[in-house]
């Protein structure tokens, strides 16, 4: 039987490469989305042509009990997740002296209470099974240096990263490794508009990186060749930090 991973924020950028990368390796996918049902859809085709079955959940990751009921609907009709991969985020920014409520709750609320909401249903299923797993989060170079604009975001990366070191001392017993990957500037929506020379003046390699590069991270962090990798951060930032 195919160890089966939930993905969120799966249908485009980071997670659907990481998606696609797990389905070449063999991983089934159950694949999370919050709003675009025709990118969802056309990320499921592409894993199905991999001959891999794939699962959907539909749900805002910032509200816990959609959340709560969609995964555990999911585990009873398909079985425990080996693997659990928290993508999804977003960003509002803007200086923190104009930073409104709404901009720093919603963030908050997204990317760390998320780290909640999505893998908190999944834990005890996944020890339950007894054999063992892997828990990714996504982070951001963000998180661990700071940046102007995005206090908000920083905050939630870096409240992530803390989140993670202390889940993986409670798992680690179990076989369960919790590792986090922190990207720099990488080629999806969230930095379309990220002009050239900023890329050249930050980025030692002069470059984004490409979804498909965090994706071969978190492949290998979800192999047997990863086991005995737990509790790091691991940031793919082309020389940034």
């Amino acid at each position: 039987m195919s160890k089966r991973v939930l993905i969120t924020g799966a249908s485009r950028g980071i997670g659907k490469a990481i998606a696609i990368t797990l389905a070449k390796a063999g991983y089934d996918i159950a694949l999370h989305f919050h709003q675009n049902t025709a990118a969802a859809e056309a990320c499921a085709n592409e894993i199905r042509n991999l001959e891999r079955q794939v699962s959907f959940l539909q749900f805002d990751i910032a509200d816990r009990q959609a959340a709560k009921a969609a995964i555990e609907t999911d585990i009873a009709e398909h079985g425990a997740y080996y693997g659990v991969i928290l993508n999804a985020g977003i960003n509002r920014d803007t200086a923190f002296p104009a930073m409104t409520e709404e901009e720093w709750d919603g963030v908050i609320h997204t990317n760390l209470d998320g780290f909640y909401n999505v893998i908190h249903p999944t834990v005890m299923p996944m020890v339950q099974s007894r054999k063992g797993g892997r828990i990714i989060t996504l982070a951001s170079v963000s998180g661990l240096a700071g940046n102007r604009g995005q206090v908000n975001y920083c905050a939630s990366k870096a409240g992530i990263i803390g989140a993670t070191k202390a889940l993986s001392l409670e798992l680690a017993k179990r076989k369960i490794s919790v590792n986090c990957i922190a990207p720099g500037l990488i080629e999806t929506d969230m930095v379309s508009d990220f002009p050239t020379d900023m890329v050249n003046q930050l980025v030692p390699m002069r470059r984004m990186g490409k979804p498909e590069e965090i994706a071969a991270l978190a492949r290998f962090l979800m192999s047997d060749d990863a086991a005995y990798i737990t509790r790091q951060v691991i940031s793919v930032n082309g020389g940034m930090l």
